[in-house]
């Protein structure tokens, strides 16, 4: 294949620009966030099953410590209908009297059981909380580590799909100025060899590759033509030369 040595150098021009383009999608693609919004998802998850199980637990002692506030309401009511019963004369029995008096101490200690019991509710359920208030704290923390952490990937990204945006558009000349065939090569050896389709050849070394080339090859590649597109022995790739070569 022959092509005009300044559409060589263009092709050192282009792939310059698609290395950079490609650095910008790599670095798109790998957001230097991403490991950390992954931990921190992952946490979040975690910390929403724990505040879930959490308030589960602080509801059903609520339940609890209602009920138990209304058993201790009720014997309350009880020993206050039968005492006012008593201080009203109502009772003017005296068996009924004593019985009535013998089921008060009962209510007594039957009311200082139920608010012991009320009183353990309390502390288990106000702990559950205590918990569930620390494990909320903690998924808010998350949430606003997560939520920054995205904003600044989302800004990079945006940077970078400006600079990709802009070096897509210095690319479309240079590719222009580029015979078609010659082009064509150039995009079959970068998709099969890393990206890099065009190499210089600089102090007898392959840009592409980094083997220095042996003094054979060396007197081959000096007996070519300007015009010859030349190739990389070891690698396949476009040599373009310059002074820099070595030849």
């Amino acid at each position: 294949m022959k092509a005009d040595p300044s559409a060589q150098l263009k092709l050192l021009e282009l792939q310059a620009i698609d290395s950079q383009i490609d650095q910008l999608r790599h670095q798109r693609a790998n957001p230097p966030q991403a490991a950390e919004i992954a931990t921190l998802t992952s946490r979040r998850t975690e910390t929403t099953g724990w505040v879930r199980d959490q308030q589960i637990v602080v509801d059903d002692l609520a339940v609890v410590q209602a009920q138990a506030d209304a058993d201790v309401e009720q014997v309350k009511a009880r020993r206050k209908r039968d005492q006012d019963r008593i201080d009203a004369g109502l009772v003017s029995n005296p068996k009924d009297l004593e019985r009535m008096q013998h089921e008060l101490q009962s209510l007594e200690r039957r009311i200082g059981t139920l608010e012991d019991e009320e009183l353990e509710v309390m502390e288990r359920l106000e702990e559950a909380q205590t918990g569930l208030t620390a494990l909320t704290s903690d998924l808010a923390e998350i949430e606003q580590q997560l939520a920054a952490l995205t904003q600044a990937r989302a800004e990079e990204a945006a940077a970078l799909d400006e600079r990709i945006a802009d070096a897509s558009a210095r690319r479309t000349p240079v590719a222009e100025g580029i015979a078609a065939d010659l082009l064509a090569l150039y995009e079959k050896l970068r998709a099969a060899k890393g990206g890099v389709g065009a190499a210089l050849l600089r102090a007898r070394q392959c840009g592409g590759c980094m083997l220095t080339l042996d003094n054979l090859e060396i007197a081959q590649i000096r007996t070519r033509a300007a015009d010859e597109v030349v190739r990389c022995e070891e690698c396949s790739r476009i040599l373009v030369r310059t002074d820099e070569s070595g030849l």
